[in-house]
């Protein structure tokens, strides 16, 4: 067996990922999303300068030049070694940050996370074992992480951006139970497949990307495919051996769950009440505008008045339908700067004050125009104007005024566009290029500075026809609610 520290951590999490990554990896469903995968990037090589200078070990394949390049660094009696590479016997790890100074060390684990979570000290509890194990005297250990609260003004100030936690009691406390585990996952891997392993450790600390594979004797529609349920509600359920909607439907379950079940195993069924759809299709009023921005996050603050994780408008799409037309403008802001003060002026001229907005799931835009009028005083009254009349095209989905099978009882829009257009060409996003969903914008956008003059064009369309598409989606399923009630504005 070899065991890194992320190994050890995905046996923590459940011994049947450790077993399956050795004898079974090609059924690993890997959802990898590219921008939280640049945050952590991002946030590993500024900690790096947390103490001044540093020297960095090469990340190379052959880990054994790792480690002879780690213990050529640590025959200085004081330093700062980053990605500090060490072996005992079938166990591996890199440090993120290693302190020494003489014969004491200090370990600093990074996370580009706003919290500690316990699989953390589980990873650098083992990284302290490996160390002891090899006779270094380990002083201290830390787990740093990204200080949420943290407002950039002016220059980055490291200090503030990162949060210094000591786990050092923790890791010591937990030394037993990390050769125990050792020992265990040994165990683990010279044994069969074990079966029914379903529990929280399925979801928690993170997905499990196996978890089509366990649950493969499941039916297609199962306990686990109930849209938005609690997952402890649903473990509950599968452990006391009802898992299938026939045997669900005996269940006392919230009628969201109800709805989805009963019209999942019904043959064809759609549900339209009309009264409550008009009702809401009433309250809009023309000339009707269609938003949808688009956004991305940083760990680390780009700009001045941005915290950590902070949502940045870099884009937004408006259809709008003016004396019985429909238009469409756009905005798309240059990489590298501060977008929102461009977004905001073109938004206040395309958008007249007291027009009716919509959108779908309205409080993720309300909370980018909220942000914006905060930000910029003088566009403020006019910004909270577009903010106080939005209105929100998921209310009849979410109300279940309108379901169809096809929607598997969610009303996010991207089950609802193609359950509403199953055939339409124009509105499926696969047949987009380049950019297809949310994560692929953000993570597209913030490559673009990256790209060559012609390449950065047509990106820049794909982003523009995107976003496009998702204002374009939500006019085509307004009109389908006028069309059921047939209604028109």
């Amino acid at each position: 067996m070899y065991l890194s520290k992320t190994k050890y951590c995905r046996g923590v999490q459940c011994e049947k990922i450790l077993w399956l990554d050795t004898y079974k990896k090609e059924e690993e469903k890997v959802t990898s999303n590219a921008a939280v995968l640049d945050n952590g990037t991002e946030v590993g090589i500024l900690a790096k300068g947390l103490f001044g200078e540093y020297k960095d070990v090469t990340f190379d394949e052959n880990l054994n030049r790792m480690v002879e390049e780690t213990s050529l660094y640590m025959q200085e009696e004081t330093c700062i070694i980053t990605e500090a590479s060490f072996q005992y016997k079938n166990l591996f790890c890199s440090v993120d940050i290693l302190k020494k100074k003489r014969n004491k060390l200090e370990i600093y684990e990074v996370k580009s996370s706003t919290e500690i979570k316990d699989i953390y000290k589980e990873d650098v509890a083992y990284q302290y074992y490996l160390l002891k194990k090899l006779g270094y005297d380990v002083a201290k250990v830390f787990i740093v992480y990204i200080n949420k609260n943290y407002e950039r003004i002016g220059p980055l100030d490291l200090a503030q951006l990162f949060v210094m936690e000591e786990v050092t009691d923790f890791v010591i406390k937990h030394q037993k139970k990390v050769e125990e585990n050792i020992s265990y996952f040994e165990g683990v891997l010279e044994e069969r497949e074990k079966n029914d392993l379903i529990a929280m450790h399925c979801f928690k600390p993170y997905p499990c990307p196996y978890f089509s594979y366990c649950t493969k004797h499941l039916d297609k529609n199962n306990v686990f495919t109930l849209h938005r349920m609690n997952k402890k509600e649903m473990l509950k359920l599968y452990h006391a051996g009802i898992t299938s909607f026939e045997q669900l439907k005996t269940c006392n379950l919230k009628e969201i769950y109800k709805r989805q079940i009963c019209n999942e195993t019904k043959t064809t069924f759609e549900h339209i009440d009309v009264e409550n759809i008009k009702y809401f299709l009433e309250t809009l009023s023309m000339p009707l505008y269609f938003l949808d921005f688009e956004t991305f996050q940083e760990a680390i603050p780009p700009y001045d008045y941005t915290k950590p994780y902070m949502q940045i408008p870099f884009q937004y799409s408006l259809h709008y339908i003016e004396n019985g037309a429909l238009k469409h403008k756009e905005f798309l802001a240059e990489p590298l700067t501060d977008p929102r003060r461009g977004l905001a002026l073109q938004l206040v001229e395309d958008i007249p004050k007291n027009a009716c907005v919509l959108a779908y799931n309205m409080s993720f835009e309300k909370m980018i125009i909220q942000n914006l009028s905060n930000l910029y005083p003088d566009l403020k009254e006019h910004l909270l104007s577009i903010y106080n009349n939005m209105k929100d095209l998921m209310v009849p989905f979410k109300e279940g005024y309108y379901y169809n099978q096809r929607m598997r009882g969610s009303y996010s829009i991207k089950y609802v566009l193609p359950a509403l257009f199953p055939h339409d060409t124009s509105l499926n996003y696969q047949n987009l290029e380049g950019v297809h969903n949310g994560s692929e914008a953000m993570h597209t956008y913030k490559e673009l500075h990256n790209r060559k003059e012609e390449e950065r064009q047509k990106t820049k369309k794909d982003l523009l026809k995107y976003c496009e598409l998702d204002t374009f989606a939500m006019v085509k399923i307004w009109e389908k609610l006028q069309e059921v009630t047939r209604i028109t504005l």
